[in-house]
């Protein structure tokens, strides 16, 4: 079950529009009328809208993967991050276990979303996968980090590569 910052809201109200005047013979309620209470209900809303979190934004990477291995495999490149009009230099490193065989450069491009700040880019990826390249081949992953930073690359991967393995790839800003 879950609720929205709206029927927070209206909970919260409905707790607090009832209004207590004290006379000499008791305690009587007072409602507060419907007009009154959708006013304060939009007031809390539009109040909620500001105080959100800022939205994420996008930016573009660039990455050169060089990778090999036999039955255990390893990777390490470069790249940079394209940002609010800023380059930052990225620097890759992983690990493949399963059936690796081979070596490859693989260049890819593409997008990075769900960031707030360069560094938010930053992690380790996960993967399965199988592939084969024997010459030039074409490439395309989509992998997020513990971040939420999320990155649709594609591109050409050239050289002798099979593999069907798990995969682990960190990036880093230099």
């Amino acid at each position: 079950m879950s609720l929205d910052f709206f029927a927070i809201s209206e909970l919260t109200l409905r707790k607090f529009t009832t209004l207590k005047f004290t006379t000499l013979k008791g305690v009587t309620h007072m409602k507060m009328s419907s007009v009154v209470r959708a006013a304060l209900v939009a007031l809390v809303a539009l109040a909620g809208c500001g105080l959100s979190a800022a939205r994420a934004d996008d930016g573009f990477v660039s990455l050169v993967i060089y990778k090999g291995g036999w039955i255990i495999g390893g990777s390490g490149g470069s790249g940079v991050l394209n940002f609010h009009g800023r380059r930052y230099p990225l620097s890759t490193g992983g690990l493949d276990y399963g059936l690796v065989f081979g070596g490859s450069k693989t260049v890819l491009h593409g997008r990075v979303s769900n960031i707030f700040q360069p560094s938010d880019v930053a992690g380790v990826y996960g993967a399965a996968g199988a592939g084969l390249a024997v010459g030039r081949g074409v490439r395309g992953i989509v992998l997020s980090n513990q971040k939420g930073a999320v990155l649709e690359l594609s591109g050409q991967q050239i050289g002798l590569m099979a593999n069907a393995d798990l995969s682990g790839l960190a990036i880093t800003l230099k």
